[in-house]
């Protein structure tokens, strides 16, 4: 029987073939957990007595959610953290560094990697070729310890991405139509394996974001199969020796198959206060936004920024409107100074935070005011989640984001770019 990217990569790590539906004990390559998440984990290493690290140069934590910590409570863990790592070799990546799901990109994970983290949008590293998963502090715990975790071998769903897209019109629109189309608990424990024409074009910042927000579907992980995209982007990160062919079988067995035509597509909008409530651009077009946030695990790459500086530049932002720009990483951050696209954002207006999540999950850098609406290119746009339950925020592409910016209203990016 043919086998998918998931039972193809879960198979290499047990040592035998394995299909949907097993349950296995398997080698674990990468495991990462971050400032929100990492105390509870190194505490419960610490009351098992295995306050240790099986493999410390691939055991990552992250300062990442509160960067730069806004209250001494978190400062306190972000000691906490440090010293654990100290004790046990481990890698602590600072604040300023970036988001841990960028990070391990940059520099971790690999094609037929088992990724495992303490944040539910690990699953990003899957556009690598990568089994890349979330899972609890405590799960977390152990697989840090012993290098080994459990897991439910998943069913796969086949997303076929054909054709092209239009102008204005990119991943995230891509990820935000299928999560509409099937549910926010449409692909339940299930593994999303994207391909097609379009997905094969994408670079691999696109393919991050697809991967990125399949959780956002309830899947367990989002998986693209390596190809030549993935061995210049280990190349760049000067890991180029690392990159190897992942493929599903051509007589995999999927659960469902789902084929979306790209060409079709059009700039689309998550509605508060879920993810699923989508809507084309034209249901959204007019509504009065407060705050824009361009950044994230989701959208905060080079090419993210370059997209809505390619909108901006020349222009200002409407003044009723408050820009804030996060880059995913200090590298990307870099990259953004030396091409000018920090420099374009700035001169229309943009406030520049520090590489990390920013505002995202509202701890510090943006949350909104009571009744403030904010359009962000971030991944979930639940009550509270940019720390106001009174706020409202949609979610949209680094180019809808743009648009908006000027407009003071979500607009539409493909009139700006005719």
């Amino acid at each position: 029987m043919g086998m998918t990217l998931a039972e193809k990569i879960i198979s290499s790590r047990f040592g035998e073939e394995v299909h949907a539906g097993q349950f296995v004990v398997c080698k674990v390559d990468v495991c990462l957990a971050q400032d929100g998440t990492a105390p509870l984990a190194v505490r419960e290493l610490q009351g098992l007595g295995l306050e240790r690290a099986q493999d410390p140069a691939r055991t990552v934590f992250f300062l990442d959610h509160a960067a730069p910590s806004p209250r001494r409570e978190l400062s306190n863990d972000h000691m906490f953290i440090r010293e654990f790592g100290r004790k046990t070799g481990s890698v602590v990546s600072e604040v300023g560094e970036g988001v841990c799901h960028q990070r391990i990109a940059e520099d971790y994970a690999a094609p037929g990697d088992i990724v495992i983290g303490a944040d539910s949008h690990t699953c990003t590293a899957g556009a690598l070729g990568s089994f890349a998963t979330g899972m609890g502090s405590t799960d977390v715990a152990i697989g840090i310890a012993l290098g080994r975790t459990w897991l439910r071998v998943p069913e796969t769903y086949h997303i076929v991405v054909k054709g092209a897209f239009q102008p204005g019109v990119e991943a995230k629109d891509v990820i935000l139509h299928l999560i509409g189309m099937i549910g926010a608990d449409g692909a339940t424990y299930k593994a999303l394996e994207f391909s097609g024409e379009a997905v094969v074009a994408m670079d691999m910042s696109d393919r991050l974001t697809l991967a990125n927000m399949a959780v956002e579907a309830g899947a367990k992980a989002g998986i693209i199969a390596s190809d030549e995209k993935t061995r210049a982007y280990l190349e760049a990160q000067g890991r180029g020796h690392q990159y190897k062919p992942v493929v599903p079988d051509p007589d995999a067995v999927y659960e469902r198959v789902i084929e979306i035509d790209a060409s079709s597509l059009v700039p689309t909008v998550s509605f508060p206060h879920t993810v699923d409530n989508t809507r084309t651009i034209d249901q959204a077009k007019g509504i009065k936004i407060h705050q824009v946030v361009l950044g994230t695990c989701t959208n905060g790459r080079h090419l993210d920024l370059q997209r809505a500086a390619a909108i901006l530049k020349g222009r200002r932002i409407n003044p009723s409107v408050r820009l804030l720009v996060v880059p995913a990483s200090r590298k990307i951050m870099l990259d953004a100074l030396r091409d000018g696209t920090i420099e374009t954002l700035v001169e229309a207006g943009a406030s520049i935070g520090t590489p990390g999540c920013g505002p995202c999950v509202g701890v510090h850098m943006g949350a909104l005011g009571d009744g403030e609406t904010c359009l962000a290119t971030q991944n979930r746009n639940f009550k509270g989640r940019m720390g106001n339950p009174n706020g409202e925020i949609y979610l949209a592409s680094p180019q809808v984001a743009a648009a908006t910016a000027l407009a003071g209203e979500i607009a539409d990016p493909r009139e700006v770019l005719q």
